[in-house]
Formats: structure tokens, sequence, C-alpha cells
């Protein structure tokens, strides 16, 4: 967002009730403790960083991350764009709520092969049922390699219970 003179705004904070701030507490606590999610697991990611509306995401790409042309597949930017803006919507969600990307869209921009990433996401607009973010993706010269942008939905807890699907957070994984 832009306050109309070029400036960032920031992100607007979580809701007065204090139930967002508790997402934004576990989430940091799951930083501090070294939880990780299967998909950061797998891809070999890491949530380093976060504050209300946004998140960053690092990993260090090597040859295992590699296209059959030898540069880092897209797809590993998408998952770390993904993860970046995903946890830069979640600071915001009240304690009951959960969310999914229902749409992703990444540019990229120069050639990466291997080395240091790290993955800045932030919002630009939180509504009560949507949100867009974006992502810059950097290496570790700061330049520019990816672009993304997302939007998120929050999918409400069922009024008086929880959500029929446990989320990783509620189940110790």
């Amino acid at each position: 967002m832009r306050d109309g003179k070029g400036g960032a705004v920031k992100a607007k904070e979580p809701s007065a009730k204090g139930n967002a701030s508790v997402v934004l507490r576990s989430i940091r606590q799951r930083i501090k403790d070294g939880t990780k999610p299967p998909i950061a697991k797998l891809v070999g990611f890491t949530l380093t960083r976060v504050g209300p509306g946004w998140a960053w995401v690092e990993m260090d790409a090597g040859p295992e991350h590699a296209n059959p042309m030898g540069t880092l597949h897209g797809g590993i930017f998408c998952d770390i764009a993904d993860a970046a803006m995903g946890m830069s919507f979640a600071s915001l969600l009240e304690a009951e709520d959960s969310f999914t990307t229902i749409e992703i869209k990444v540019n990229f921009l120069r050639p990466f092969w291997s080395g240091h990433l790290i993955a800045k996401g932030r919002m630009l607009k939180k509504g009560r049922s949507l949100g867009l973010a974006e992502c810059r993706v950097v290496d570790e010269h700061g330049r520019l390699v990816a672009y993304a942008t997302s939007t998120c939905m929050t999918v409400l807890a069922a009024k008086g219970g929880e959500m029929k699907r446990e989320r990783l957070d509620r189940t110790g994984h």
C-alpha cells in the first residue's frame, strides 16, 4: 500500500480483540523452537522473521533444486514466495481462523543457479475475507530474482467450535 506520496503504508495491525496477536505470537514461537511444516522440511526453507503483515522466508538453494536446464526450478521460487506471503496473511488472522491461497503469480526476473535466497512477503491489502500480498525474492547480493503476488482467503472457524481439519499448530506437528 502507498501513502499517496510514494511511501509505503504499514499493514493494518491485528484487531483490538487481541486474538490476532495470539497467531503472531504462535508463529514467532514456532520460529524460536525451530518447528517447520512438512513442505519447509521437504524443500529446505525456513521462516526467519515475521511481524504484523510481513514475513521473510530464507533458503540455500543447490543442485538438488535445479530444473533440467540447470537453473533453480520455478516451483522453488513459488514455494518460498507462497510461504512468505502466506505467513504475512496468517500474521493478521484471528486465533480461530485459517486461510488458503486462491491465486498466485510469479515473475522470474533473472536466472539463478545456487546460493542464498530471501523471500520478503508483505500484505498490500487485508480485507474481511480476502487479502492481496506481494513478495520480492532476492539473492545474497540483494538482486531481485523473482516477484510474486498472491490472493489469500480467510477460512473462518465454525461458530462455537474448532475447524473440522486440524491445523499443524494444534496437533503438535
